[in-house]
């Protein structure tokens, strides 16, 4: 596995890299207490956003990808103890552009899926010295 992009992730939060080649990835995920958003144990969706973001950047596999839009459906709730498994392929790609698929599962049902328009600028998005605010 070569990653070229998003090697400071915590993995904890948005995944676990296990496969990252030819247009395609597949990430892990283990919920978290951290991630609870009330008493019954629901995960909250952002840290489901999260994972299929990573996931569709590590498809691209670029050091300078970007997320440009997305679109995406929450379909099943996933609770605390769930173990999540996120796949993303491209779908399409023309010059800088890049459509990938993601989808979540939790055993084998299919928990969110979504699409996620990627970009690969010239430059890092950072590279005109301006950091962190």
């Amino acid at each position: 596995m070569n990653i070229q992009t998003h090697q400071s992730m915590n993995t904890q939060l948005c995944g676990t890299p296990e496969r990252v080649e030819n247009g395609t990835s597949l990430l892990s995920m283990q919920t978290l207490d951290c991630m609870v958003a009330d008493s019954s144990g629901l995960i909250h969706g952002g840290f489901l956003f999260g994972l299929a973001d990573h996931a569709a950047m590590l498809a691209v596999n670029h050091p300078n990808v970007v997320l440009g839009e997305s679109s995406c459906r929450f379909l099943k709730p996933v609770v605390l103890g769930d173990s999540i498994t996120a796949e993303a392929r491209i779908l399409h790609s023309k010059g800088k552009k890049h459509e990938v698929a993601v989808s979540l599962r939790v055993a084998s049902k299919i928990v969110f899926s979504g699409t996620f328009i990627c970009f690969i600028p010239e430059k890092h998005v950072l590279s005109n010295g301006a950091g962190p605010a």
